[in-house]
């Protein structure tokens, strides 16, 4: 038997490594406290889970569902848009159903590139906008987000040989790992360069409901042009703390999205149709839920930065996303302060590097653990680095 050449060259997913690690640790009787996967450990509200299992109780819930989505899950898709960013949606036409957005962006270099063409990447940035781009044979482009430039790409640093084969173009704010947010200006100037190049913009905001301190990410369709050329990916994984239903759409461009539909329904069928039906639920939760448990990433966010501060590392400011993006401190490199940290304390944090060449010399925190075990991780971190700078172990 011969494994493929392209599965060979495909990176481990960094999570999958992690864990396995995490496992042999926990296997040895370690308290491995992990701040490594962006997955919420907060229930969705008790309504959405009620309505599944209503719904699943029913006898004709169990066939093959629709491959593009129940109509009342795209109508509610589209009327979200509407009531959250003033975007008027067709349900039949500029909504997709995704098993997870992860699947749709899986798909978009099957749908939009050819062997030789170039995908424009986000440099650190989630490793599923480049690695399906490599299994297509399309070419990745790293752009680099970069402190000095509040994690923004320069898109007129775009060599313009790459420009040239250039099909797609991935943005993602609140940005995943940096915790960044684009302002409105940036997007508009990423719109009319995607038009000025025949671009497809993809646009990634599963982040865009966790904010505060008065924070309102947008939606890329809300910028005028935008329509033209742009296919916007969200998820209800991050949204209302649905990671493991795996419940996603894509919404957009008509073109774009029925490229899009052709691989997804010769590659899979639809979500289970009682999961539709708890998301429409959950697309519809009031205000103040939102509100409310904004305020518990917001109160596990200070945790983590007042250590933080404490210790003298920098982070970036942006109160959105589950994440901070911290400095590494001197005198470790990216690798020896995740893997020291995680042998010798059991803290576990994404090394910035797995996200891209320009993610060294950071590593990414995330908010997924109650206040009590964050301030334990965090006193742990701070013990084992003083303790580091002493030349003492301290437990």
């Amino acid at each position: 038997m011969k494994i493929a050449q392209r599965v060979q060259q495909l990176p481990t997913y960094v999570f999958a490594a992690i864990g396995r690690q995490i496992q042999a640790l926990q296997a040895q009787g370690v308290d491995v406290i992990r701040l490594d996967i962006g997955s919420p450990d907060l229930a969705p509200p008790s309504a959405v889970i009620q309505e599944l299992c209503q719904q699943a109780a029913r006898e004709d819930m169990h066939g093959y569902p629709n491959f593009y989505g129940l109509p009342v899950f795209r109508e509610a898709v589209a009327a979200y848009y509407q009531r959250r960013f003033n975007v008027t949606l067709d349900p039949e036409t500029e909504v997709l159903a995704l098993i997870g957005s992860k699947e749709g962006i899986y798909h978009v270099p099957t749908a939009f590139t050819d062997p030789g063409s170039v995908v424009l990447v986000p440099d650190p940035g989630y490793p599923a906008y480049r690695n399906p781009a490599a299994l297509a044979g399309a070419e990745v482009y790293l752009m680099p987000l970069l402190r000095e430039n509040h994690f923004l790409p320069d898109l007129d640093a775009i060599p313009a040989e790459m420009l040239a084969r250039a099909r797609v173009l991935w943005l993602n704010y609140p940005n995943n790992p940096t915790a960044a947010v684009a302002d409105l200006a940036f997007l508009e100037r990423a719109v009319a360069f995607a038009r000025q190049h025949d671009l497809l913009l993809a646009y990634d905001n599963p982040y865009a409901e966790i904010a505060w301190d008065g924070l309102q990410p947008p939606s890329i369709l809300q910028i005028p042009g935008a329509r033209e050329v742009a296919l916007e990916f969200n998820s209800l994984s991050k949204m209302s703390n649905m990671a493991g239903w795996r419940v996603g759409m894509a919404v957009g461009n008509t073109e774009a999205v029925a490229a899009l539909a052709r691989v997804k329904t010769n590659t899979d069928t639809g979500i289970f149709k009682p999961l539709q039906y708890a998301a429409v639920a959950a697309l519809n939760l009031p205000e103040h839920w939102l509100t409310e448990r904004n305020a518990i990433y917001q109160r596990r966010r200070a945790i983590v930065t007042t250590t933080l501060d404490r210790m003298r590392i920098w982070y970036t400011p942006y109160g959105a996303t589950l994440y901070v993006w911290a400095e590494v401190p001197p005198p470790f490199t990216t690798s020896a302060l995740v893997t020291e940290l995680l042998q010798e304390t059991g803290i576990s944090l994404s090394p910035g590097n797995a996200f891209g060449p320009h993610g060294e010399g950071y590593v990414r925190i995330s908010l997924v653990q109650s206040e009590e075990r964050l301030a334990e991780a965090m006193e742990r971190w701070e013990r084992w680095l003083v303790g580091k700078s002493l030349g003492i172990p301290l437990r």
